[in-house]
């Protein structure tokens, strides 16, 4: 029987699917992720099951959506006995380890979200998925001089550095020599602050950053260029944390996969951050690179809920099918901060439409992305459309 392959999921946080190199964005310096996507199966179409932190990462490691796994508000913390992805390899004889943000456990929500104290937080060891080892922080948003703490250190201790840097030059010393292994490499870049120093990568003048044809001209347009240009830098410098991580695996017998748990809306219909089912903020970069496979691109539609029950196919040696061409997208509640969607709202998402329905199931927006992939034009009002809303109605 041949050796099961190693396994390594890198998984980053508002990296959206539009800003890398190989996409197509000139403006991503992204060269190792582009090498990267030059061997791997490009899943053109993944999306987020929600697009914010806590809902996508307990959706990512159970394969169960919220809030049925049980994370259906943002301070939710992943109950201690859920059953995550980790269980499901240590069963099959896999070494399993977690490096970096978790967000799923306790939080007090009178705490300031960026700083020291949630970047001090502890995971007790009974919440933390499952992991055989376990090096993380809860949260905190520090790219630079991460607190760490977890298996080998029982209280938080700072590195000097790039968080991106640190994490992967950490787990890559940790990665064994002798297989199977499972790990999971969670990177906070390049969520906000986009201000904060990217590793020595040079952000561009903000004036010469160019803007899709979906940013209105004005305050939005103003404020995306200052974000974009350091929202690039952090892409650049994290990118270039990876290539050690990647020369770590053995790419002859390991999987990598590479994706994030939600986009940014960065000025797109005037609109920032996260929460909102436009494409800039649902649709995230998936990649997945087997041994002995080439390149490919799949345009099926697929979701980070996919990913536990992809993980599981390629630990029995079994193939793997997407099933049906459609996916489900929601936010279970709303998350109080600035920026963020104000709304609860549900939808489906195919290779070629989106329908989003409100709480109270009436269309919110309805786009035909084959012929609108910028979703400019909402047709959820528009009656000659009705018949195919009430098709896609009835997969939400």
């Amino acid at each position: 029987m041949a050796r099961p392959p190693n396994i390594l999921w890198i998984v980053t946080t508002q990296w959206r699917a539009q800003a890398c190199g190989y996409a197509g964005d000139g403006q991503a310096r992204t060269p190792v992720l582009d090498a990267l996507a030059s061997q791997a199966t490009n899943y053109t179409q993944a999306v987020t099951p929600h697009p914010f932190g806590p809902f996508a990462r307990a959706a990512l490691l159970t394969g169960v959506p919220s809030p049925a796994n049980g994370v259906g508000d943002y301070f939710d913390p992943l109950p201690e006995g859920a059953r995550t992805i980790a269980h499901d390899l240590t069963e099959r004889g896999y070494t399993t380890a977690f490096f970096g943000k978790w967000h799923l456990a306790r939080r007090d929500r009178a705490a300031p979200l960026v700083g020291e104290t949630h970047a001090r937080q502890l995971v007790p060891p009974g919440g933390r998925g499952g992991f055989g080892f376990w090096e993380g922080f809860e949260s905190g948003f520090l790219l630079n001089d991460p607190y760490l703490h977890g298996s080998r250190l029982p209280v938080p201790v700072r590195f000097s550095g790039y968080q991106s840097d640190v994490l992967c030059e950490r787990a890559g010393e940790w990665l064994p020599a002798a297989g199977p292994w499972f790990a999971v490499v969670s990177l906070e870049a390049p969520h906000p602050p986009y201000t904060a120093p990217s590793a020595g990568v040079t952000a561009v003048d903000p004036a010469a950053v160019r803007l899709a044809a979906n940013v209105p001209p004005g305050p939005a347009a103003a404020r995306a260029r200052r974000e974009l240009a350091g929202y690039y830098a952090h892409l650049a410098a994290t990118d270039r944390a990876l290539a050690g991580l990647l020369a770590a695996a053995p790419a002859d017998r390991t999987v990598v996969v590479f994706t994030s748990v939600h986009g940014d809306m960065h000025g797109a219909h005037g609109l920032f951050r996260k929460g909102w089912p436009q494409e800039e903020s649902v649709r995230v970069p998936f990649l997945v690179r087997r041994p002995g496979e080439g390149a490919r691109r799949e345009a099926r539609v697929v979701s980070l809920l996919d990913l536990p029950a992809m993980t599981r196919a390629w630990a029995d040696g079994t193939s793997w099918s997407a099933g049906s061409d459609f996916r489900r997208i929601s936010m279970p509640s709303v998350v109080a901060l600035p920026d963020q969607c104000p709304r609860i709202w549900r939808g489906v998402r195919t290779p070629t439409r989106k329908l989003v329905l409100n709480a109270d199931d009436s269309p919110w927006l309805f786009f035909d992305l084959g012929a609108d992939p910028a979703e400019l034009h909402n047709l959820a009002a528009d009656p000659l459309r009705g018949g195919e809303l009430a098709a896609l109605r009835a997969l939400v």
